[in-house]
């Protein structure tokens, strides 16, 4: 439920060194919500790939390598991307990715987040607020919604329908944490001391499982890039700063 312009500093800070192409995913920010949704469709994280390399490709000469950085849901949609052209990513950041399909059936940092997702789903239509409640709660705090203005709320109650679609493709990726070993390139897996256990247990196992990984935890939670932008930003920078020096 955010959009690009959570990036606007971190671009800020690093436009002077690289040319910065912020995407919203679909149903976000700007772009438009996933096409032909009906009985039948199943989304997946190949969706959001493909729809951001449309983005970019008028941004890119054919080929032309790039860094990726991801937060949340962006990251697990940057972990497919990576899987899919390695040898165009030069290096790979990654606040807290939800990509819980790499992990196996009863790891509880997976099995946490199916509940959630269970509760979620348990929501009918009508119910969209109490399931809205839900998903908010769990990734800031206990009555992070109800605190929220009204018009913030409805406004994260009109993009509900699109968690769903994420927790879909996320739940319904075919991959393993096995499937990592051929993203050679550096990584920086970061994290929020105050996040809830299945992402901290996720990012842990993310950082072992990249051959090239440094993980980080830093202060705030799952929303680090936003509450806590500066420390976020300035790990960031300073990783693709050394990222560079090892791509030349």
């Amino acid at each position: 439920m955010s959009s690009k312009a959570q990036w606007a500093d971190l671009v800020s800070q690093l436009e002077d060194s690289f040319r910065c192409i912020a995407v919203d995913l679909l149903g976000y920010g700007a772009s438009p919500f996933p096409a032909d949704v009906g009985d039948g469709y199943v989304h997946t994280l190949a969706h959001e790939v493909d729809a951001v390399n449309a983005a970019i490709a008028s941004r890119l000469e054919p080929g032309e390598a790039f860094h990726l950085i991801g937060h949340s849901y962006g990251g697990a949609s940057a972990l497919h991307m990576a899987r899919r052209m390695p040898g165009r990513v030069l290096s790979l950041t990654l606040f807290e990715p939800v990509a819980f399909h790499l992990l196996p059936a009863r790891h509880p940092a997976r099995a946490e987040i199916v509940d959630v997702v269970g509760r979620i789903n348990a929501c009918a239509a009508h119910q969209d607020r109490d399931a809205t409640r839900i998903f908010i709660d769990y990734w800031n705090r206990a009555g992070a919604f109800d605190a929220a203005p009204p018009a913030a709320q409805n406004k994260m109650v009109g993009m509900i329908a699109k968690v769903r679609l994420d927790f879909q493709a996320l739940l319904g990726e075919a991959a393993t944490l096995d499937d990592l070993s051929a993203l050679t390139m550096p990584a920086l897996v970061m994290s929020g001391a105050h996040s809830p256990a299945s992402t901290r247990l996720l990012a842990e196992a993310l950082a072992a499982a990249l051959p090239e990984a440094t993980a980080v935890q830093t202060r705030g939670g799952h929303m680090g890039p936003i509450t806590h932008g500066a420390v976020v930003n300035s790990a960031i920078v300073n990783f693709l700063a050394d990222a560079e020096v090892t791509a030349d």
